[in-house]
């Protein structure tokens, strides 16, 4: 692909967020043509105490917004799209981020590898953390399904690509990520960004308006981002916008947000930032797997397999079952900061052939509540699969020491069991 005259359009959405400095420094730092960056900036902050060296520099587009006033990211990134000038290429990254070097050339390499007319490049970023000695992990994401929500919203994983060393073309993807996001100028006059969500279902509603509208979704071959997953003392929409007088509750927004994806999800008309007509619904339920209307997702989509899926029986819904698993084991094998410092606890369960069919991060909050007194953890997992459950894992997370060390187990006849429809009445 001709790299010449290349513009992109760099769009970050920045709330009270102290990284967003370093994030546009290793940005310029490792583009092997930082002369053709432009920069899109939405900067929620506080105009008492906050200052941004690049206000003065063409090459910078802000858009500043005290904190109190903003409306939440996708409201953010939707303010950012009215600063793109016509560049080339988009690139929408989140605020606390860093880069592989040659990150540019490298996007525009894969762009071409797809061999598709409207590619988008994205995925989940893979994690670093921030400070004197960072550390990028190498590996490339891919995005999985993780579960529906109770308002039947999809909601997504990271997940390992499997011998991604031996990819030689981006993969094909179910999903696209919100922080990291590379397509076609074009994608701001044809997708653009719909002010009204706020969080759960953003990337699901794009997805759907992007592949309904002809786009090809694939994950890099490589990993040309990172970001910062950890931020436990962050400020957060959701954090600062709470009942107050002066203040839009986050809740309301959300409330409002949830009610147009449902509205998406089934297919139903929207006002504004609707479905496209290049492709449909169905379309897209057969590429990816699942079914929006019976909350239902093919054993394929969940082993995180590459799209589109094959073909599958018309009654393939009725072969996922809803399980309920127990995991049991005792407190002494947990690391004592997985009780007294803990951030959450990845719970993963697995089938006979290892591949995970269930994933839940338990926060600190819900950890709280476990009982103190008994020498055994008790954990119960719902969810649906085509496959049966053998094996699990608990791998908790502390604040102060990262990752610890996991145990696992298998799980036996009396551990899990079919939650047949008269189970729940």
């Amino acid at each position: 692909m001709n790299e010449e005259n290349q513009l992109i359009f760099v769009s970050i959405a920045a709330y009270r967020d102290p990284q967003l400095v370093p994030t546009i420094e290793d940005c310029i730092a490792k583009a092997r043509h930082p002369e053709r960056l432009r920069f899109g900036i939405c900067w929620q902050h506080d105009p008492k105490e906050d200052t941004l060296p690049f206000r003065n520099d063409d090459c910078f587009r802000i858009i500043a917004v005290d904190w109190r006033e903003s409306k939440g990211a996708c409201w953010a990134r939707s303010e950012v799209m009215k600063l793109w000038r016509g560049e080339e290429w988009f690139l929408q990254v989140d605020s606390h981020c860093r880069f592989a070097w040659d990150w540019d050339a490298k996007l525009l390499d894969e762009m071409g590898q797809t061999e598709s007319t409207k590619p988008i490049l994205s995925t989940y970023a893979s994690p670093f953390t921030p400070g004197g000695d960072e550390v990028l992990v190498d590996g490339p994401l891919q995005m999985s399904f993780q579960g529906f929500t109770e308002d039947g919203i999809p909601h997504m994983k990271p997940m390992a690509i499997a011998d991604w060393q031996n990819l030689t073309r981006p993969r094909r993807a179910r999903f696209l990520s919100a922080g990291f996001l590379f397509a076609q100028g074009t994608f701001v006059e044809e997708i653009g960004y719909d002010p009204e969500l706020y969080f759960m279902g953003e990337e699901a509603a794009m997805t759907l308006r992007a592949f309904t509208s002809g786009y090809d979704m694939f994950h890099p071959q490589e990993t040309i981002v990172w970001h910062d997953y950890g931020r436990p003392t962050a400020p957060k929409h959701w954090g600062d916008h709470v009942e107050d007088e002066a203040l839009r509750p986050w809740h309301e927004l959300d409330s409002r947000s949830k009610e147009k994806v449902r509205r998406l999800l089934a297919g139903q008309p929207v006002e504004s930032y609707g479905l496209g007509s290049a492709r449909s619904l169905q379309e897209y339920e057969a590429y990816a797997g699942l079914s929006f209307a019976l909350r239902k997702v093919q054993d394929y989509t969940v082993r995180g397999e590459e799209p589109p899926n094959p073909e599958a029986a018309a009654d393939w819904a009725g072969q996922i079952f809803p399980w309920m698993v127990r995991i049991t084991f005792d407190r002494a094998a947990l690391p004592a900061a997985a009780l007294d410092d803990p951030e959450f606890w990845y719970v993963g369960v697995k089938d006979e052939s290892r591949a995970e069919i269930y994933r839940q991060d338990i926060p600190q909050s819900q950890l709280a509540t476990l009982p103190s007194g008994e020498s055994k953890i008790v954990l119960v997992c719902e969810f649906e699969s085509g496959t049966i459950p053998t094996a699990w894992t608990v791998w908790p997370v502390s604040r102060s020491l990262g990752w610890l060390n996991k145990i696992e187990g298998t799980l036996g006849d009396e551990d899990y069991a079919i939650v047949l429809e008269d189970d729940t009445k």
